[in-house]
């Protein structure tokens, strides 16, 4: 890593403490970037980094609200407003135990760089609540949502900051958030929120379109070595939004997939995974895992110990949660014979596991280009919004892969530029850096 560029991390460590997922976020980022600054010192003379450590504004505030039972409840709840050198803020509320102010900045930076990536007009940020959803009653996650939106319907608007869904924030909860912002600022707008229901603003391809972004990256990667996603054995863990669209992806393109997971476990189908009784289990009767198994019979089976890392595959889709892929498992992988990884969750594999892909030779792509199908689809729909128009799927899907093949070209050409052909996370890092870099000098010291 550049010495300045170390001190600078050194810095921000100290100034943020206790968040370490941040500063795993902020040491892939800097050590990309150190030929970069010896090519540019006028980015070093701007203070950009400093500036780009630091939110534009971060907001904390308390959710009140009452349960089935009558009991005054309180979460906390966040939005990190990170960058908006290139537009709005734009990034996902994330309802989970888990959270806290470090999860949401980790998240809100990685943003800047995948946002930038995209070639759209969106800044970065993200938000959410140390809410749980799982468990809790319609009437109760109307509650939490209205309570929420109260405080951050401040904060937000399609000109401002437009928040979308992540993990625990489906249609539903963008729905009771939507319901309120629109009684509370009496306006029908629109483009505040993404993810919207496809009768009141929504966009076709929104729900696919993460899980398809990164199949449509990994399909990229392997046709630079002569191969395609057509007969490949395909490792997902998640069963999740983002999980089952990638496994539909892959599936139509010719792979098949074998796993799926959750918190309890993981199944394994020799036989590629009955994706409409996935469906069925996870969106449906928001079910476990263990049941596919029971009811898909045959050679499936489910489980509870070890990793889903463990089955033998070509190539891997982590798309549950942050560090789930640690160094064990990424060797595993490897001596399993995994051609390509791709992050479909926002940073699952651990620093060491990302060092041991790259480092290996091994296609690597990291999330900040790997998953943008989802924001960079949220964008297409606050197009669609700004136009009052509404686009049918093959439109949509197409401009989707139009986007994400040049995101995997301009990683690719990026790399080679700064002497690290072949590596996804610099060039990843070094393109979505450069783009809002400049538009901060043009902007100024702000």
């Amino acid at each position: 890593m550049n010495e300045s560029l170390e001190t600078l991390r050194d810095e921000v460590f100290a100034r943020n403490p206790v968040e370490a997922e941040f500063h795993q976020a902020v040491s892939e980022v800097f050590e990309a970037l150190g030929p970069v600054m010896q090519r540019h010192p006028q980015y070093v003379e701007a203070g950009v980094m400093h500036r780009l450590c630091e939110p534009e504004r971060q907001i904390i505030f308390r959710v009140p609200w009452i349960d089935d039972a009558g009991v005054v409840q309180v979460n906390r709840g966040f939005r990190v407003e990170f960058n908006s050198a290139l537009g709005p803020y734009k990034g996902g509320l994330r309802f989970h135990p888990s959270v806290y102010l470090g999860i949401v900045k980790f998240l809100g930076f990685e943003q800047i760089f995948k946002n930038s990536l995209t070639g759209m007009p969106i800044g970065g940020g993200k938000g959410g609540s140390d809410f749980d959803p799982a468990g809790k009653s319609d009437r109760e996650i109307m509650r939490f949502c209205q309570s929420f939106m109260t405080e951050l319907h401040r904060h937000i608007g399609e000109h401002t900051d437009v928040p979308a869904g992540d993990i625990g924030v489906g249609a539903r909860e963008i729905g009771y958030m939507f319901g309120q912002y629109k009684r509370l600022t009496n306006r029908f707008e629109a483009g505040a929120l993404t993810g919207k229901g496809l009768t009141w603003g929504g966009s076709l391809v929104r729900t696919e379109a993460t899980g398809y972004g990164a199949v449509m990256f990994v399909d990229s990667m392997l046709r630079t070595r002569g191969e395609s996603m057509d007969g490949q054995q395909v490792l997902i863990s998640g069963s999740g939004n983002v999980a089952i669209y990638a496994a539909e992806k892959a599936a139509a393109l010719g792979a098949t997939v074998l796993t799926a997971s959750d918190s309890s476990g993981y199944i394994v189908d020799p036989d590629g995974l009955d994706l409409d009784l996935l469906k069925q289990i996870k969106e449906v009767e928001r079910g476990r895992i263990s049941e596919y198994a029971e009811r898909r019979g045959g050679r499936s089976r489910y489980v509870t110990g070890g990793s889903v890392w463990d089955v033998e595959g070509t190539v891997a889709l982590p798309c549950a949660t942050q560090n789930e892929l640690d160094e064990s498992s990424a060797r595993t992988l490897l001596k399993n014979g995994v051609k390509a990884v791709a992050e479909g969750a926002n940073m699952p594999c651990t620093e060491a596991a990302s060092h041991l892909f790259v480092d290996s030779g091994t296609l690597f792509g990291p999330g900040k280009a790997a998953n943008a199908g989802g924001v960079a689809t949220s964008a297409l729909e606050m197009q669609q919004n700004a136009s009052r128009d509404s686009w049918n799927f093959d439109y949509t899907h197409d401009r989707l892969e139009q986007i994400m093949r040049d995101i995997h070209d301009r990683c690719v050409e990026t790399a080679e530029e700064y002497g690290t052909p072949g590596n996804y996370v610099a060039g990843a890092n070094i393109a979505g850096f450069i783009k809002v870099a400049d538009a901060m000098i043009a902007q100024g010291v702000v």
